[in-house]
């Protein structure tokens, strides 16, 4: 009878070996091996979905900069330290001043008007000795041919990463794969989002554009269609008129009349070099199968280098080992040498070795993480998370010391980004119409919708996401903005009160909605309820719920009703390119410093749906692009304002959006990382960051330490039921010798 307590004893030793590891593991809630706080490795979280692009002549989304700017070098870029932003060289030797050409071809002075202007010619030196990280696609034999460019059907084998074949190589970067990466705007195979900017104003492009498209209608005539493998389209065959390379280390570009912002398209991924050799490389059978591609591989020539990526889950970066090392600024704004933004004056960058972006896109579990000291950055490439965190500490003086006594670094800034809610026009509902009288009575509509929508209250609702109330498409910071004085002003949604801005009343939204034809939300000729579609480019997470509650219930205070579609980032591109949507809540981060990039968000030839620009309202009025043609050709000055103030007028009146706000500005970034001054304009920040190890290997300890009085209580508790059963059972042991004694 006694071997019968054996296998409970068993029992009880597993049950405490699972109690101690369950009980272990809730103490240590690190996502990372143990030994990698000691390593020279940022951890931080991606918010959003993967990436989709990351090939630099598709990626336009924010989600895809922070590995975009890391891996590819454009010709400019921006002063990490100063402000306001300054234009500076980053492959280029330095800022090219353009010269200018009349239609006769000859020279005209600097100071020409813009009508005489029939060219602008930008002569970029391009610096010499910038190498491509290593790839395969560069690897070549002792005979100097490429080892990797005449795979047949089969031949990759096991091979799914750049990384996993045996011989890798690198080029210098020239002038040529310039020219190279603008001529791929012009190709169908792959998304092209600024092709259609890029034609407005690069010589011969758009031409291009049509033999391109017919060169690679014969390449793959009688071809499969639902074959992933194409021939490799080689631009090399066919020259650009408006970009060439006379010099090996001199790109050539000619751009349409007189367009001063064209230099700030030269720091985005879009002007970045691409070598031929990629293409030719990621062309090759079997490789798209594997998805072996440049929008999932990217090769480029910047202080990191792409190492895995796990879709939905982990990108890597790592150190590129043939970058040159830039080094580090020495000048910034003032305050930064108190801030210690300057200690590393000269110093080869980059400074850390390897970059892990894990995807989380909840708040709570992500945030925990950060607060443990697991991640270094909360959110990479946002610069709103610090917000909840100043908001906690207001709330909690518990909280507000926790924050200290941890070193959070949580500086608040404005910045030249904007979110908003807006309409698609060419929904008939919401949007324009051929018909006067129904255009009229649907501008009513989305006026009467700004009005309701109150943007004030939405920053008291959810601090940690506040902004500054939008009148207008131009955030502060920007020439021409009249944000925050009495002349930014909008009548459509606010009237002037003892000096204050006031939101209209909601009788004002409802006598517009009965003249849009919909009295207390009905639709007069049919009695029917007006029902819009809602598209929130997000997952309806317990954290976004309440965000798109607010949305729903802003609608609902002139009686309109909201079908709410959450998707995520990639499923609402997909829907705004069909131009199936009515109503949607959008972002825009500032490309460049200049009010042409915000204002070309409502012009006819960036429609998305039609163009597939980033018009995604699909606005199109003829006024307002003729005024727009007029402006970005001119300096910062009287005016250009005018122009600018007409079209804010008409954005207003038209009401494509309801203009949103302006969010503040605040990275959640841990003390021991530093050199940390987040900006939307500044991308590339990966580079100047810098890790005191041992100050994080010692925080993270402190913050995390393990709690074993709950293993013991957890011991004792076991130990009591193990008690209490082996009483029991010897009870039952005595009871059954007794009954078995007395029926003999």
């Amino acid at each position: 009878m006694r071997g019968s307590i054996a296998l409970p004893r068993a029992a009880i030793a597993r049950l405490v070996a699972a109690l101690a590891t369950c009980l272990l593991a809730a103490c240590d809630n690190n996502p990372w091996p143990h030994d990698a706080a000691a390593s020279n490795t940022l951890f931080t979280a991606a918010k959003d979905s993967s990436p989709r692009h990351l090939d630099p002549t598709a990626s336009y989304w924010s989600n895809e900069t922070p590995y975009t700017l890391s891996i590819y070098e454009p010709p400019y870029g921006y002063h990490y330290l100063k402000r306001p932003i300054e234009l500076m060289a980053k492959s280029a030797v330095d800022v090219a001043k353009p010269h200018y050409l009349d239609d006769k071809g000859q020279p005209l002075p600097d100071d020409a008007p813009a009508e005489a202007v029939a060219e602008s010619v930008y002569d970029v030196r391009i610096k010499p000795g910038i190498l491509y990280q290593p790839h395969p696609a560069f690897a070549k034999d002792a005979q100097g041919a490429y080892v990797y460019h005449r795979l047949r059907a089969g031949e990759l084998g096991s091979r799914r990463t750049p990384l996993d074949f045996e011989q890798q190589g690198t080029r210098e970067v020239v002038a040529e794969d310039f020219v190279y990466a603008l001529k791929r705007h012009a190709t169908t195979r792959i998304t092209t989002p600024i092709f259609s900017t890029f034609a407005e104003y690069l010589v011969g492009l758009k031409e291009y554009g049509v033999r391109v498209k017919a060169e690679d209608a014969r390449l793959v005539q009688g071809l499969d269609k639902a074959s992933l493998d194409k021939p490799f389209l080689d631009f090399r065959q066919w020259p650009l008129e408006g970009a060439s390379a006379p010099e090996k280390h001199l790109l050539r570009l000619r751009i349409k009349g007189k367009y001063p912002q064209w230099s700030y398209w030269m720091t985005l991924p879009f002007t970045a070099p691409v070598p031929w050799e990629a293409d030719a490389f990621y062309a090759q059978p079997g490789m798209a199968g594997r998805d072996l591609t440049l929008d999932t591989w990217p090769v480029g020539s910047g202080p990191y280098m792409l190492v895995e990526t796990v879709k939905e889950r982990r990108i890597v970066l790592q150190r590129n080992p043939n970058y040159r090392g830039e080094p580090y600024p020495c000048e910034g704004a003032p305050g930064d040498q108190d801030k210690g933004l300057l200690d590393d004056c000269g110093k080869r960058t980059p400074f850390i070795d390897r970059m892990v972006f894990n995807v989380e896109r909840e708040d709570a579990p992500r945030r925990g993480k950060f607060r443990q000291g697991f991640y270094d950055i909360e959110v990479f490439e946002r610069t709103d998370t610090g917000m909840d965190y100043l908001v906690g500490m207001q709330d909690s003086e518990a909280v507000r010391q926790e924050y200290l006594d941890k070193g959070f670094r949580l500086n608040r800034g404005s910045d030249v980004n904007s979110y908003f809610i807006a309409f698609n026009m060419l929904d008939p509902v919401v949007g324009d119409s051929d018909d006067a009288a129904q255009k009229a009575r649907n501008r009513k509509l989305r006026q009467a919708l700004s009005i309701a929508i109150d943007w004030a209250e939405y920053s008291k609702v959810f601090p940690e996401l506040a902004g500054a109330e939008a009148m207008s498409p131009l955030p502060p910071g920007i020439f021409g903005s009249r944000e925050e004085t009495p002349a930014g002003l909008n009548p459509v949604t606010h009237r002037l009160v003892n000096g204050q801005f006031v939101r209209r009343p909601i009788a004002d939204a409802k006598r517009l909605l009965v003249e849009a034809g919909y009295p207390n939300g009905r639709d007069a000729r049919t009695g029917k309820p007006l029902v819009l579609n809602y598209d929130f480019y997000a997952p309806p997470t317990p954290e976004n719920k309440p965000r798109i509650e607010w949305v729903v219930r802003q609608f609902a205070k002139i009686d309109v009703q909201l079908e709410v579609r959450a998707t995520d980032n990639n499923q609402f591109q997909d829907k705004v390119r069909k131009g199936k949507y009515q109503v949607f809540w959008l972002g825009w981060n500032a490309d460049y410093p200049d009010a042409e990039n915000f204002l070309f968000l409502l012009t006819s030839a960036a429609g998305k749906t039609k163009h597939d620009g980033e018009n995604t309202a699909n606005y199109s009025n003829p006024v307002y692009d003729q005024l727009f043609d007029r402006m970005k050709v001119l300096e910062d000055g009287p005016d250009k304002q005018k122009l600018i103030d007409q079209m804010v007028t008409i954005s207003r009146e038209d009401a494509p959006w309801t203009m949103g706000f302006f969010p503040y500005a605040s990275a959640a970034v841990q003390h021991w990382v530093y050199n940390s001054k987040s900006a939307v304009l500044v991308r590339d920040q990966a580079r100047y960051l810098r890790i005191d190890t041992r100050e994080r290997v010692a925080r993270t300890a402190a913050w995390n330490q393990a709690v074993w009085w709950p293993i013991g209580l957890g011991l004792l508790a076991v130990l009591a039921v193990w008690w209490l059963a082996r009483r029991n059972l010897k009870r039952r042991e005595r009871t059954n010798a007794r009954g078995q004694v007395l029926s003999h």
